[in-house]
């Protein structure tokens, strides 16, 4: 069975990985038999939302603990894993994407990413693995890779140009569907840039798991 890395960022979608897009990456790995390797790195929050009223709280909370949620325990300290522990890399979305494993919230396309998640990519990427991007990943992934890698986030224009800037290339695509580069083995996917339900997010981030399976068995 293939094992695939999923990159967790917190736990909640205004300071840490979108729950329902990790939840769904984690059902369509499941029913596909895939073994999973969940992971997050060992870093503060930038900062904690209060998820019902929507502001800051007064407190701070660790990335991997906080993601730790998710997996139900059962996580790794990103630090710890390798390109040779995994076959393909997925990132769900979220704010902790843009806000704990980059800076991109705040610095846009001037943002620097975790030397970690740098790490990891570029291995995985040099190994020829695949890497599947959803919701803001994308624009993380394009700051880690640029070379013209074809990447979505949907049709937002400001992080389209974004990307463009980080030296990748932005292709617009519906909630339903992704984008795929063969070359560099990268598939991203809007889902919440775009989705209004949790059945539009499910569509195509159940078609990049498909997509990524595919290309790890290639």
């Amino acid at each position: 069975m293939p094992k695939i890395g999923v990159v967790l960022s917190g736990c909640g979608v205004n300071d840490g990985s979108e729950i329902h897009e990790s939840v769904i990456t984690m059902l369509e790995l499941d029913k596909a038999g895939a073994d999973m390797v969940l992971m997050a790195p060992n870093i503060d929050q930038l900062h904690v939302i209060n998820h019902y009223t929507g502001t800051e709280m007064d407190e701070y909370r660790n990335v991997l603990v906080e993601s730790a949620r998710i997996a139900r325990g059962d996580i790794k300290d990103m630090a710890e894993v390798s390109s040779k522990d995994v076959d393909a890399l997925i990132f769900p979305g979220g704010f902790g994407v843009a806000k704990n494993l980059c800076d991109y919230a705040m610095a846009g396309a001037e943002c620097s990413v975790n030397p970690d998640v740098v790490r990891l990519a570029q291995e995985v990427h040099k190994d020829k693995k695949p890497i599947g991007v959803i919701c803001i990943s994308p624009a993380m992934m394009a700051k880690i890779l640029g070379d013209e890698t074809e990447l979505t986030i949907g049709f937002d224009e400001q992080t389209a140009n974004d990307i463009n800037t980080m030296g990748a290339k932005h292709v617009t695509c519906p909630v339903d569907d992704i984008v795929i580069d063969m070359e560099k083995r990268v598939v991203s996917t809007p889902a919440y840039m775009e989705a209004k339900s949790i059945k539009e997010a499910a569509t195509g981030i159940s078609k990049l798991i498909a997509e990524i399976l595919n290309m790890v068995a290639d």
